[in-house]
């Protein structure tokens, strides 16, 4: 652990989140609204939905359906404002924060990050911008499916490019960045999530592997399974049911995910063809062995499942994370680098 605390550093904007306006209240965006409102903290929205509307209203939530309204509220309370719709969606909506809401610091929860980032550029708006991903969610969509809870002790990947920018062309990060940062850090934090800094290119790079190539593999294994006819539909069991549960997810997300990282996506499709090509070959030797994907296969899963959550050999009441942990002084000599060096390890932050 290293720490680059100093407890007088600490700003007055770093005490606690501002208002905070949720565009969009599906699983992610109404799985935020409910943390955060278990908080005590001051948190409205929107969705397109008169449908989702209603429903979040029923339960005391504050939603609603006209986004220049929303957005203007925003802008009067200095909200932060969280983007939480489908990627096709994002440049309509940051189009409107610029009418609306110019005052405004902006993340979002977007699966890809470099589409977003680039749209943010075209506009001008880096110095308002964090990025975000929380790593969690299920098949389901819709405010429905949102419920509190939904992000402990996931990943919460923080995007951090606009700070590399300056400080490789030797300008100091303004300040306003720097508490936009932190409070999306606590943010993350408030919703029982792991701050983990991350660069636009490498987390699409990462999440291709480990979220939109699975989706890919559950569509095509639920098809050969489908084509198995009723009587493999009978028998499908747990291992299918594990393995195929994401090709549950509204095709609409499914390509919003992977057609805006399809560069990501191909080279992890190639890797993993190569892989299942070289497994067919085995098994079709007049010998037939699968004992090298097997192998392998185990042991990278040991390997990931080291990262995954809090330690399972762990018996005290408190949880300890399985991800190193790095504590950052924002704006200290040397932090943007401390950021840096803790994605390389994938490591979580504790910011000040």
């Amino acid at each position: 652990m290293i720490d680059q605390l100093r407890p007088d550093s600490i700003s007055s904007a770093q005490r606690a989140l501002p208002p905070i306006c949720i565009v969009g209240l599906g699983l992610i965006g109404g799985s935020i609204m409910r943390d955060l409102a278990a908080e005590n903290i001051t948190v409205f929205g929107y969705t397109h939905t008169k449908a989702g509307v209603r429903a979040a209203n029923r339960e005391g939530f504050d939603a609603h359906n006209d986004l220049t309204a929303v957005l203007s509220r925003a802008s009067s309370t200095n909200a932060l404002i969280i983007i939480a719709v489908p990627m096709h969606a994002v440049a309509d909506i940051l189009d409107a924060i610029a009418m609306y809401a110019p005052n405004c610091g902006i993340t979002d929860v977007v699966s890809v990050k470099q589409g977003v980032y680039e749209l943010i550029q075209e506009r001008d708006m880096q110095i308002r911008y964090v990025g975000g991903h929380p790593m969690s969610g299920t098949e389901d969509s819709g405010w429905g499916a949102s419920k509190q809870g939904l992000f402990k002790r996931a990943a919460w990947a923080i995007t951090y490019d606009y700070a590399v920018e300056c400080d490789a062309a030797g300008y100091s990060v303004p300040r306003d960045w720097i508490d936009l940062f932190y409070n999306v850090c606590k943010l993350a934090r408030i919703c029982g999530a792991e701050a983990v800094p991350v660069s636009v290119a490498k987390h699409d790079e990462a999440v291709a592997r480990v979220s939109h190539l699975p989706h890919v593999l559950a569509e095509a294994l639920s098809i050969v399974g489908d084509r198995g006819g009723t009587l493999a539909q009978s028998l499908a069991a747990g291992s299918f049911r594990g393995a195929t549960r994401v090709a549950s997810t509204e095709p609409e997300l499914v390509r919003a995910m992977c057609e805006t990282n399809a560069n990501a996506v191909v080279k992890t499709l190639d890797e993993i063809l190569e892989l299942l090509h070289s497994a067919r070959q085995t098994l079709a030797a007049p010998t037939p062995s699968i004992e090298q994907l097997a192998g392998a296969g185990y042991r990278a899963s040991t390997r990931m499942g080291a990262r995954h959550g809090a330690r399972i050999e762990s018996v005290s009441p408190i949880k300890i994370s399985s991800r190193p942990v790095m504590r950052v002084q924002l704006g200290a000599p040397g932090w943007v680098k401390a950021l840096q060096q803790t994605e390389s390890l994938g490591g979580r932050i504790d910011v000040f």
